[in-house]
């Protein structure tokens, strides 16, 4: 039997630092332990509302997603516009050289 409520532990657990966010208590204290202008973020907002959600029965995957999404809001992926080069036209044949 799965278990219910704030005890829900993760498939997948979320590691930041040095601590580990196995179940949704452990989520939920790691927010209400932020900063208070940190902790009023909208994104943390949200994270908070999807633990809440979840804990009161919905999917577990939304709350780490969620909380996946905060944490990772200021990562801005590079964008490469040369993108991978054809693998043809490098190597020159024996007959060439």
């Amino acid at each position: 039997m799965t278990e219910r409520g704030w005890g829900r532990r993760s498939e997948d657990p979320i590691r930041i630092g040095d601590s580990v966010l196995v179940t949704l208590l452990d989520a939920g204290e790691y927010i209400a332990a932020l900063p208070k202008k940190e902790h009023d973020a909208p994104e943390w907002q949200a994270a908070m509302e999807a633990l809440i959600l979840v804990a009161e029965g919905g999917g577990l995957m939304f709350a780490r997603i969620g909380v996946l999404r905060t944490l990772n809001r200021r990562y801005v992926p590079e964008f490469n516009p040369k993108g991978k080069e054809p693998h043809w036209g490098r190597r020159k044949l024996k007959r060439d050289q």
